[in-house]
């Protein structure tokens, strides 16, 4: 990959987005991630008004720590870099406290986790509303269009999405060109969702490395009878949550009334 050429087609893209849609910049939800990091640090190259919001919900410090170190960096770097802190775990709590009970705690606990992802959204459309600018999307390819690991109306509800072209370690070899803070390279990747240490892999069951190659498999017309050994468990997990999470990836289905029954 041309990295600098793709840094630099990217910025462009996203400047001539905004300026012809008569926007002021773009609001970003900053996780201490390394997805987030780099779309951020995408948006703040075009010189536009950059919003960055910072939104635990039980956060892990960690998490929190990198978030902010990022947002520190992002400022003394770049123009035109603003950061707004907002705590959602009493907005969460309250909401979790007004829902019916449950008699199993855990059967609910993907429930809520998604729930913390379109509490961010709202967030974040809350602040572009009201500044004027659009809401950049932080996934990447695999992540979009192969098994659609994100929260559909969460992280999944964005304006635009400078990166879903670009595989997992794609975005690794951009980070590392643009000088993101080593501890984000470095740390494993979450979707912080849960309020612990767990990462996708864990999730998962797959690196994204892993995951790249399946997905390219799948894409070249193989089938999970081509493998064996750790490749046929890959290929399998692959195809298993590309296969739910269909429904991410493709418009709202319409039911399209006959013209006879008009």
């Amino acid at each position: 990959m041309q990295v600098e050429k793709v840094v630099d087609y990217i910025v462009n893209w996203l400047k001539d987005y905004a300026t012809n849609a008569g926007i002021n910049g773009f609001v970003i939800g900053v996780s201490g991630g390394i997805d987030s990091a780099v779309t951020s640090t995408l948006c703040a190259k075009t010189g536009l008004s950059l919003l960055c919001l910072e939104m635990p919900i039980h956060q892990a410090p960690s998490q929190v720590s990198r978030a902010l170190n990022h947002i520190d960096w992002l400022k003394a770097n770049f123009d035109k870099v603003e950061m707004t802190q907002i705590n959602l775990t009493p907005v969460f709590d309250s909401l979790v406290a007004s829902l019916p009970p449950v008699e199993n705690e855990e059967e609910r606990f993907m429930s809520l986790a998604n729930t913390r992802a379109r509490l961010r959204m709202t967030s974040l459309y809350y602040f572009a509303a009201l500044n004027k600018l659009l809401v950049a999307g932080t996934g990447n390819k695999v992540e979009d269009f192969g098994v659609g690991f994100y929260t559909k109306y969460g992280d999944g509800g964005v304006d635009l999405s400078p990166i879903a072209d670009l595989l997992k370690t794609e975005v690794y070899e951009i980070a590392k060109f643009l000088g993101i803070n080593q501890e984000i390279i470095d740390a494993a990747p979450t979707d912080g969702l849960w309020g612990d240490d767990r990462t996708d892999e864990d999730q998962i069951g797959a690196s994204y490395p892993e995951l790249e190659w399946a997905m390219k498999m799948d894409d070249d017309g193989k089938t999970i009878d081509d493998f064996s050994g750790r490749q046929k468990e890959v290929f399998k997990i692959y195809k298993s949550y590309n296969s739910a999470n269909k429904h991410k990836m493709i418009p709202i289905p319409i039911c399209e009334i006959p013209n006879n029954l008009k």
